[in-house]
């Protein structure tokens, strides 16, 4: 057996997809599909999203990998490009 996260894993449990995944892992997860679907809204590659909106290209990677879960301001800032993101992108404009 092996502890994971204060759970006992039995051996093969890590592969098992009826595992329960910890809060920490489901809100990484939750936060890798707002990134992702924000980028989608706007058709952009990373690359171009994380200039366009200001966000540092390594740390939209690894929200989007589900590696890191971004603050929330960052997280709200998502929903808010996912939900209008021509808006975004003409208020930054006008900004600057």
């Amino acid at each position: 057996m092996n502890v994971k996260h204060g759970a006992i894993i039995t051996p093969g449990a890590e592969a098992d997809v009826d595992t329960p995944l910890t809060d920490e892992e489901f809100e990484r997860g939750r936060s890798a599909l707002l990134a992702r679907r924000a980028r989608a809204a706007t058709g952009l590659s990373q690359r171009v999203f994380a200039e366009r909106f200001g966000i540092p290209l390594g740390s939209l990677r690894d929200w989007e990998q589900g590696r890191r879960t971004p603050e929330a301001a960052v997280l709200s800032y998502m929903r808010v490009i996912a939900r209008a993101p021509d808006a975004v992108i003409d208020a930054l404009h006008d900004a600057s």
